[in-house]
Parts: C-alpha cells; sequence; structure tokens
C-alpha cells in the first residue's frame, strides 16, 4: 500500500539535522532513490516510511500528510483568493463611485438652476455600493468567524 509522505518535512528535518540524502537513506536503510522520490513528492511504501521514522526516531503517523489538515489548507487559501478578489473589485468600485460622483457634481453645477440634477443617479449608485460594501464585509467576517472557530482560539 502507498502512502502520501511528507516530502517537505521529511526534507527540512534531514536538513536540519545536516543529513545528505545518502547518509539518510544508510541510516533507514532504503535506497537513495527512494529517498529522492519521497522528498519530491511522490508515494511511499509502509515500509519505506517506517525505515524513515525509525531513522528519524519518530511516529510514522508524523511522516505523513493528514488528509483533512490538507484539505482545511486548500479551503482557507481559496477563501484568501475569493476575499482578496473581493476586496479588489470593492475598491475598483470605491474609485469608480467618487469618480461618477464628482463627474455627476460636475454636470449638476454645468447645467446650473436651483435643483441638483443628478440626485437621483447618486441616489441610487450610493444604494448599489453600500450594498457591495455590505455584501464584502459579511463575506469578511464570515471567513474570520469559521477561521477563529476552526482553530478553537
Amino acid at each position: 500500500m502507498q502512502f502520501q509522505a511528507d516530502a517537505n518535512k521529511i526534507k527540512r528535518w534531514r536538513e536540519e539535522r545536516h543529513w545528505s540524502q545518502e547518509h539518510l537513506a544508510d541510516l533507514a536503510g532504503i535506497g537513495l532513490r527512494t529517498v529522492q522520490r519521497i522528498e519530491r513528492g511522490d508515494k511511499a511504501s509502509g515500509e519505506s516510511l517506517k525505515a524513515l521514522a525509525a531513522a528519524f526516531n519518530v511516529d510514522v503517523m508524523a511522516l505523513t500528510l493528514d488528509a483533512k489538515t490538507e484539505a482545511e489548507a486548500l479551503i482557507r487559501q481559496k477563501q484568501a483568493k475569493v476575499t482578496a478578489g473581493m476586496r479588489l473589485a470593492f475598491f475598483i468600485h470605491m474609485g469608480s463611485y467618487l469618480f461618477g460622483m464628482l463627474l455627476f457634481a460636475g454636470i449638476s453645477l454645468g447645467i446650473g438652476g436651483k435643483h441638483y440634477v443628478m440626485l437621483w443617479p447618486t441616489i441610487w449608485w450610493t444604494v448599489g455600493f453600500a450594498a457591495h460594501a455590505l455584501t464584502v464585509a459579511i463575506v469578511e467576517l464570515t471567513y474570520r468567524y469559521e477561521r477563529e472557530v476552526g482553530t478553537g482560539r
């Protein structure tokens, strides 16, 4: 049976001990090519992982990837990308809103008269902008709450 080893951890532990791949292979009693494949991220046999765990003097589970932890990390990365995209869209909207309000004020001043001619477009664009801001805030708060509950803080 093949297992997914935590290649980054194995490489980091080997380098922290100032071991070469050859030295680790000798300590574990496995082939150099096996160590190289595992550090590259390929799957490893149970026997290879047991040998590496014995060389590092740790439990075998310390060398394997936890599927749940990996899935949670991927979800956090996706949420971070979505949040960054929403923030960017909001700032673009804010810039165009400010430019639009200056334009509306200029049109109203240019036309003259007693009334603000662009009143209704200003009101409805402001409503849309406020709705966009509220949506971004709700999503941000939801993701923050999920992170805090998920980590148990």
